[in-house]
């Protein structure tokens, strides 16, 4: 396996502490914004860790692929028409879309990228 990207090793071995037995991770990357926290993908799932509940709990959710019908990259448009680099990344699962603001375009399309590859596999 290669080595997995990552923005910080405490919430990388938060991620690797949870894997199931054969589950290879591939990234892990910070989000920033209100419920910061982060997304980490594997070969199996999506884990977002969302940490904007009330009361100081932090929720720790798993997306399983089969359970993901769609993943899009967020952006707003410019006032001159041209669409600024899209730095939010969007998970469907069910009526639910979870929405993770990324520390920058190249990691968002990054983990775009591997959800994308990863549900289309299915």
């Amino acid at each position: 396996m290669s080595e997995v990207a990552y923005d910080i090793k405490e919430q990388l071995e938060a991620v690797e502490e949870g894997l199931l037995d054969g589950e290879s991770l591939y990234a892990v990357y910070d989000s920033k914004g209100a419920g910061t926290g982060f997304v980490g993908i594997s070969d199996l799932r999506v884990v977002i860790q969302d940490e904007s509940y009330v009361g100081g709990k932090i929720a720790l959710t798993s997306l399983p692929y089969a359970r993901v019908s769609a993943v899009s990259l967020v952006s707003n448009k410019s006032v001159f028409g041209r669409w600024v680099e899209a730095s939010t990344l969007a998970i469907t699962s069910g009526e639910t879309i979870y929405e993770v603001e990324m520390r920058g375009h190249d990691k968002a399309r990054h983990a775009h990228d591997l959800i994308l590859y990863f549900i289309t596999r299915r």
